[in-house]
């Protein structure tokens, strides 16, 4: 399988640029459990997934004036505020992550007399459910960070990425997204009730690289409805939603034992499995370009398929069966989809450049 092209580094300064990277995620297991306090009611409960090197990019260069600019390439919004005091007297922008992580870190009445632009870059379709909001907030978190000097853990990145990210969207968010971006690999996340842990699962990046495809649908999604929806109906006590989601927990804790123990047909079953359970959470999860696009792929040797993330349109994942890669990515093709290539990114996220004290010291 040919090795996708990597977005080159934009420079636009040559004054110290700091730049930051942070991957998207193919999730295989237990997604939305992983939205609070859901994982409460299902103890053992468990999200899987996997960082690919799809990337987002933010990058911060400090400016020769006051300017403040936020440009985002991949949607083409931008601003521009004539210093920082204009910034935070405006009442509407147009690129609200940046915005919004701005205002956190550097809140009105903290001292700025030097300028800056934030570019943000993201490698992954609009709306392809593959986490790329919250690879960007990640990203975005960490450039913040090491240009306004203050140390964060990656517990701490993942904390205010999360908490933004759901000021933004203005409902629930899950935590799930976070882990690839900030550590790379194979990832179990467990949600316990004294908090969130990560586990890394050894898997050799060439198992998931030639038993999985990457589709997107070329329809965007809002993940956020889709949760909301389900949230609201498993919060309200609805006994369906509640059965579901205790199975899919149970499909959560054994896709993580067979990834563990390399048993790929039961990965397969319990791909299938997942899918059959979720789509029945809530309408509008699956469309019928997702159920066309895999019945063409299933002809050509694909054992299964889920969506990624909440579903209704984006991204869903294929486990095909040995030898058959490329045959089900060019029945994906003929079938109006788009192969999104991929490699599992070992890499959490990244950040060079030095912080405004650093640079001036």
């Amino acid at each position: 399988m040919p090795r996708p092209q990597r977005a080159k580094p934009h420079t636009l300064s040559g004054r110290n640029t700091i730049v930051a990277h942070a991957s998207c995620r193919v999730d295989l297991a237990g997604s939305t459990l992983d939205l609070w306090p859901l994982y409460l009611f299902h103890p053992g409960a468990v999200t899987v997934n996997f960082a690919v090197n799809i990337l987002t990019r933010c990058q911060i260069i400090p400016a020769g004036d006051q300017s403040i600019h936020f440009n985002s390439i991949d949607t083409g919004r931008e601003d521009h505020f004539r210093n920082f005091d204009e910034f935070c007297r405006a009442k509407t922008v147009q690129h609200h992550l940046a915005a919004h992580l701005v205002r956190f870190f550097l809140p009105a009445g903290t001292p700025q007399d030097r300028g800056f632009t934030i570019e943000t870059n993201s490698e992954s379709p609009a709306g392809a459910g593959i986490s790329g909001s919250s690879a960007l907030m990640v990203a975005t978190v960490a450039a913040l960070s090491r240009y306004t000097g203050r140390k964060l853990d990656r517990e701490q990145i993942r904390i205010i990425a999360q908490n933004v990210e759901a000021q933004l969207i203005s409902v629930p968010t899950g935590c799930q997204d976070y882990y690839p971006a900030l550590y790379g690999g194979v990832n179990a996340i467990h949600l316990d009730v004294d908090g969130i842990h990560r586990q890394s699962i050894a898997v050799a990046p060439e198992d998931i690289e030639s038993r999985f495809v990457l589709v997107y649908t070329g329809a965007p999604r809002q993940s956020g409805i889709n949760n909301w929806e389900v949230f609201k109906a498993h919060i309200n006590g609805d006994k369906r939603v509640f059965r579901n989601f205790a199975q899919i927990g149970v499909i959560a804790r054994a896709m993580h034992a067979a990834l563990e123990s390399g048993d790929w047909p039961e990965v397969a079953r319990l791909l299938g499995e997942e899918w059959k359970l979720r789509r029945t959470n809530a309408s509008g999860i699956s469309t019928p370009l997702i159920d066309k696009l895999i019945s063409a792929a299933k002809r050509k040797g694909a054992l299964a398929a889920k969506v990624c993330g909440a579903g209704g349109g984006g991204c869903f994942v294929l486990f095909v069966r040995e030898g058959s890669h490329d045959a089900v990515a060019e029945a994906i093709r003929k079938n109006g989809g788009r192969v999104l290539p991929f490699r599992v990114n070992p890499d959490g996220v990244t950040v060079v450049g030095k912080s405004q004290a650093q640079e001036e010291a």
